[in-house]
């Protein structure tokens, strides 16, 4: 009776660990695809040469002025940069420890992070770098 409880208490910790790195893949996905909607307005905005655009907040449409709208836009795209960035942050240690509630070893290569510029000026500058 006692196995039985720790194997249920297993499985429904690697269950709930597992729907969490789903659930936050999905998310991955619709804050993607909501930072290329924003993109392309900004990009449609730049072409237009009117003073001011539509703008849907919500279900309700409001004519705003366009360089207020851009600055909108803007912030907005760093918001969900810093969001996703954030979530794949936090996915990469999620995935770890599923793996090891599963006895298997970390994904290789899966918590690299790139070389800071002053890093790579550094190895630069010694010559092992170029």
């Amino acid at each position: 009776m006692d196995d039985q409880v720790k194997i249920l208490k297993y499985l429904v910790s690697a269950e709930k660990l597992a729907e969490e790195i789903l659930s936050d893949r999905r998310e991955i996905v619709l804050l993607d695809k909501r930072r290329n909607q924003n993109r392309e307005a900004l990009r449609n905005i730049t072409k237009t040469g009117q003073r001011k655009c539509w703008l849907t907040v919500g279900s309700v449409l409001i004519k705003h002025d366009l360089e207020a709208t851009k600055t909108l836009l803007v912030a907005d795209q760093k918001q969900l940069d810093i969001d996703i960035n954030k979530l794949r942050s936090d996915l990469k240690v999620k995935v770890n420890n599923l793996r090891d509630l599963e006895i298997q070893p970390p994904v290789p290569g899966l918590m690299l992070v790139p070389m800071s510029q002053k890093e790579t000026r550094s190895l630069s500058s010694a010559g092992l770098f170029s």
